[in-house]
């Protein structure tokens, strides 16, 4: 993907857009996929990194949603189980199974939990990943080294499906593009504009990097921006209501010793209302989440002590070595945009997870909610709406069974390079070019020079934090060791993008004070 190609094309655009999106968040995305496939023209606009608020920030997971089969919420958790299995058939360089274990410590868990599972078995019907069974504690043990042993019984076992989020979503980005879509990252959506019969006919944009200002006359103007979905609604309406009411979880991420073998934990029930994982992700230990109603989103949200204290005392419950504050090598915050629904609205636990379209008086479409499992079937229905609203060509979704940029059957996950797919072998001869590239970027993560070209060059990464959180997934992972691997990434950028050395500090600066929030020493009062 070139920017400044693509940056071009819009601003010298004299025709409409059929489609111009506005979020480059996994809903964005989706759309942007969807529309380009069908043959649509589509602009797809987002004011910061792609991915750099809600959707480079999850539990990781492609999941049909155990707790909500338990909430009797049977639709969600069918539409779920059928996407995660069309995802892992078109993404399966991305997406693969795991073994999730709930450890029973009472009699009565293992029949309940296991009744349970193999109903979310037959609801997933041919999309399922794997069958689950009761285990008996030595099977448990062996699943689980580390487990808590002292009045472990045995467990229940099942499948879900892993991935590497902001990886997706650059593959998705990739795919739009190949499909004639035109997707640009610093590029905000300032103002919209009306026709004289009173509906939206375009966006007025911003370039970030330039200052520059142009217009992109629209057919349909959709709104997939996530956690400030208000915020964009109210550019066409300066009273719209609020439709969010945004929730904040936490994960912490450990050494990989605290979960050996290559299953994962999944607690049911913590006193929070939600479900606490403990999950192996490229090669560390990755536990959590919270939920914590707050005022307000942002991009880069600060964890709660609360959330810190509670995720590690959970966690002490179950694991046989406790980890504790001076065990954590990052912690992440990400902020979830449930869909206000009345009376709810004050324990966000019983918010909808399901996705809303709405269209308002000036004719702005948007779409908020769901879950990353959920992005394709969200970007159909979405498009599906922009159809008739813009009075475009009445064409199907082509997305069920196209495979995503990268597509690469029998991927070694444990493969440092295994998340680019068809594109490793391309990444892997930038590092024999030069020998230099080939050296990681620091001992304890499994990042290599060549690896920052590639996404300066390819995937529009534009500043160091593109690159160390969300192409690469360093600063998730330790961010210690990433903020060591700053000054050489910033230098191999500052070469690849021809910048000065005044660009080179000035990123390492706003790098470092970035990553400060993936310290829990980050945290803050509740």
């Amino acid at each position: 993907m070139d920017r400044t190609k693509m940056m071009q094309e819009a601003a010298n655009r004299t025709s409409p857009w059929d489609i111009v999106v506005i979020g480059g968040g996994a809903t964005g995305a989706g759309i942007a996929v969807d529309a380009a496939t069908r043959g649509f023209s589509v602009l797809l606009l987002e004011r910061e990194d792609f991915g750099k608020a809600t959707s480079s920030r999850s539990t990781k997971l492609v999941h049909g949603g155990v707790r909500y089969l338990e909430q009797g919420n049977i639709s969600l958790v069918m539409e779920a189980l059928k996407e995660r299995g069309i995802l892992r058939l078109n993404a399966p360089h991305l997406v693969h199974d795991l073994a999730f274990v709930v450890p029973n410590y009472s009699w009565w868990e293992a029949p309940f939990y296991g009744i349970g599972m193999k109903v979310y078995d037959m609801l997933a019907g041919k999309y399922g990943f794997g069958r689950s069974k009761i285990l008996s504690r030595e099977d448990t043990l062996e699943r689980l080294p580390n487990i808590q042993t002292e009045g472990l019984r045995g467990g229940v076992m099942y499948y879900d499906g892993q991935f590497d989020d902001s990886r997706l979503l650059i593959h998705l980005m990739m795919t739009a593009a190949e499909h004639g879509a035109t997707l640009l990252n610093y590029a905000e959506a300032i103002s919209l504009s009306r026709g004289s019969d009173g509906f939206l006919n375009g966006v007025t944009v911003r370039d970030h990097e330039s200052g520059h200002e142009f217009h992109a006359a629209a057919k349909v103007v959709i709104n997939a921006t996530g956690i400030f979905t208000d915020q964009t609604r109210r550019l066409a309406d300066t009273t719209a209501e609020t439709m969010v009411a945004p929730s904040q979880g936490i994960h912490l991420v450990f050494d990989r010793s605290f979960l050996r073998g290559d299953s994962a934990i999944m607690v049911p029930h913590t006193s929070d209302g939600r479900v606490m994982f403990a999950i192996p992700w490229h090669e560390h230990t990755l536990v959590g989440t919270t939920d914590t109603p707050i005022e307000s989103p942002s991009y880069d949200p600060l964890p709660f002590e609360q959330e810190i204290e509670f995720i590690l005392e959970t966690a002490s419950l179950y694991l046989s070595h406790p980890p504790d504050r001076e065990d954590i090598l990052s912690v992440y915050t990400g902020i979830r945009p449930l869909v206000k629904a009345g009376s709810a609205a004050g324990k966000t636990s019983a918010l909808s997870r399901d996705h809303t379209i709405h269209v308002d008086s000036s004719g702005l479409l948007t779409i908020v909610g769901g879950k990353w499992t959920t992005y394709r079937k969200m970007a159909e229905d979405a498009v599906d709406h922009a159809i008739t609203l813009g009075d475009l060509t009445d064409t199907p979704c082509q997305t069920q069974s196209l495979h995503i940029h990268g597509y690469l059957e029998g991927v070694d996950e444990l493969s440092s390079l295994g998340v680019y797919g068809a594109d490793a072998a391309k990444v892997e001869a930038l590092a024999k070019s030069d020998a230099a590239l080939a050296e990681p970027l620091h001992p304890d993560l499994p990042y290599i020079g060549a690896e920052v070209i590639w996404a300066a060059r390819e995937e529009m990464a534009r500043t160091l934090d593109d690159v160390l959180a969300r192409r690469l997934r360093g600063l998730f992972l330790n961010t210690k060791a990433t903020l060591n691997m700053a000054p050489t990434a910033a230098r191999l950028m500052a070469q690849e993008l021809g910048r000065d050395v005044a660009w080179e500090q000035k990123q390492i600066t706003e790098f470092e004070k970035i990553a400060q929030a993936y310290l829990p020493s980050s945290a803050v009062a509740d």
